[in-house]
């Protein structure tokens, strides 16, 4: 589990495909101090685990389902990313609840100031805008971020000075992508509520065909 406020960034230093997956090196000082083989980071919001450590540089497996959903299948070596170490028993949680368990890829269609802050316009896919709520949160690359405005499937976020500088947004531009996770309550609620309405249209249905059955004198009342 994680917060979204990113605490710092480190670079790829070698993506090496190993079929239909990879493995991923980076160098993360930021890791050095207390990072352990079998820990949990959130490399730009994609939860995954040290594999193996030679600091500063730190490897982990790829899986294929996260190079399909998410997009650290095209980091370059060079690249910077946003790095958090998993939220421990304690800690206070100053974004909001982050699982690392990315829902889907967004694109940046618009990137322009905003008095102090910037504001960047995403475009996501179709099954994730249900998900999206103004004033709601969500994770982009793994930043906690607050949802200013929704329209259909784009949705627009604020970012202030502190944020542009200490994570990757200072670099993106127009056309690149984000790791999207949307808010984990929100997808609890929208299950809850899917589940009631398939509950009701089942028992309509068996409502339905009883009725017809006895209408037409297939079963007696």
């Amino acid at each position: 589990m994680f917060t979204g406020l990113v605490e710092g960034t480190g670079t790829v230093d070698n993506l090496s495909a190993r079929g239909s997956e990879a493995i991923l090196t980076i160098n993360a000082p930021l890791l050095t101090n207390g990072t352990r083989v079998g820990d949990s980071i959130s490399i730009n919001g994609a939860c995954l685990t040290v594999t193996y450590m030679r600091p500063p540089l730190f490897n982990f497996d790829v899986s294929g389902e996260t190079l399909s959903s998410t997009n650290l299948g095209q980091l370059k070596r060079g690249d910077r990313i946003n790095l958090e170490r998993a939220l421990r028993l304690g800690d206070r949680l100053g974004g909001h609840f982050v699982t690392g368990h990315v829902d889907g890829v967004g694109k940046l269609i618009r990137k322009e100031p905003a008095g102090s802050s910037t504001l960047l316009a995403i475009q996501s896919a179709e099954a994730l805008a249900p998900y999206m709520v103004e004033k709601g949160s969500v994770a982009l690359d793994g930043i906690s971020l607050t949802i200013n405005r929704c329209r259909g499937f784009i949705f627009e976020v604020n970012i202030i000075p502190h944020t542009l500088e200490h994570t990757t947004l200072n670099a993106k531009k127009v056309g690149d992508t984000f790791n999207i996770e949307t808010d984990l309550i929100g997808k609890y609620v929208a299950r809850f509520l899917d589940a009631r309405q398939e509950q009701k249209s089942e028992k309509k249905r068996e409502e339905l065909t009883l009725n017809f059955l006895e209408q037409h004198g297939f079963i007696r009342p």
